[in-house]
């Protein structure tokens, strides 16, 4: 379809035979990396799992592959929810339902087994990062969240104002009242580096970046605080944007500008296209990203 609404058939059946299908699968055009691609479940081990193919032609698919999750322990993972990013395309964002078969909370129930969902990223399409091994959604106090694969996460994350995105996911499987519930968050508010009352430091591994200023969307206490200094590749400060030099950031914007008294109007175009390391130095504060970019968006 070209415009959603009149369609045509491309295929004498299915396209994509080898995987479980009996839940939410996805399917989408990959423009980073130039096909299509499709995330669906599979079995690994005797365990529930998320498998990927790959197509030119959305007929013709690469038979399927397990994603990478690392050295994280196996977990049941339903569904999955995969969807680029679209403040960052390049990045892959996904949302498993986790699956408990054994666990009972309602005896009630004539199903065993309780499902959050989880949170995992990645760059490549096939290894995805699980440094966040907490659930993302919790069944919550509601019991009938607490029977079997409720708390699934819907595809796609949509921007629903400049500074908020919202997501959406299934409530009360298997119940009269079963339904669908919207959440929201703030722009990049899937995760945070947080730093306690005491403080805490950020070291970032080398980058390099294009654009004048640096903006962060962070949130701190009243009596919390960010500093930024800027370090060349091997770590040690550079003159004009170390901490001594940058000012104290508090408050909660999704795009507030990092200052340094010796920098015009705080731009570090000067910077741009040679490897530095931003170091954070926070208290009481969330930083959940950081952009260079020509202008702020205010």
């Amino acid at each position: 379809s070209a415009d959603g609404v009149h369609w045509r058939e491309i295929a004498d059946g299915p396209v994509l035979t080898d995987g479980a299908f009996d839940s939410q699968n996805v399917s989408f055009w990959d423009g980073e990396r130039g096909h299509y691609v499709a995330y669906y479940r599979i079995w690994e081990n005797d365990i529930r799992a998320i498998g990927t193919s790959i197509s030119d032609d959305y007929v013709n698919w690469t038979d399927h592959r397990a994603i990478d999750l690392g050295d994280s322990p196996p977990e049941h993972l339903y569904t999955n929810a995969t969807t680029p990013y679209f403040r960052a395309p390049d990045v892959l964002l996904s949302f498993p339902k986790r699956f408990e078969p054994e666990r009972v909370v309602v005896e009630s129930h004539p199903h065993p087994g309780v499902s959050d969902s989880v949170f995992m990223t990645s760059r490549d399409g096939l290894y995805f990062e699980r440094t966040f091994m907490e659930a993302f959604l919790r069944p919550g106090r509601d019991l009938r969240n607490w029977t079997e694969r409720s708390n699934m996460v819907a595809w796609g994350v949509v921007p629903t104002a400049a500074d908020e995105i919202s997501v959406y996911y299934s409530r009360h499987y298997r119940h009269p009242s079963s339904h669908m519930e919207r959440g929201v968050l703030r722009v990049d508010g899937f995760v945070s580096v947080n730093a306690p009352y005491e403080g805490g430091e950020l070291v970032t591994r080398p980058l390099v970046f294009s654009g004048g200023i640096l903006v962060l969307n962070y949130a701190t206490s009243g009596k919390g605080s960010i500093r930024v200094e800027v370090q060349d590749a091997k770590g040690e400060p550079i003159p004009g944007y170390t901490l001594a030099e940058t000012s104290e950031l508090y408050g909660d914007e999704v795009e507030g500008q990092v200052y340094w008294t010796a920098a015009t109007s705080g731009r570090v175009q000067r910077l741009s296209g040679q490897p530095v390391r931003l170091r954070f130095v926070m208290k009481d504060a969330d930083l959940y990203s950081f952009r260079f970019v020509d202008t702020r968006d205010d």
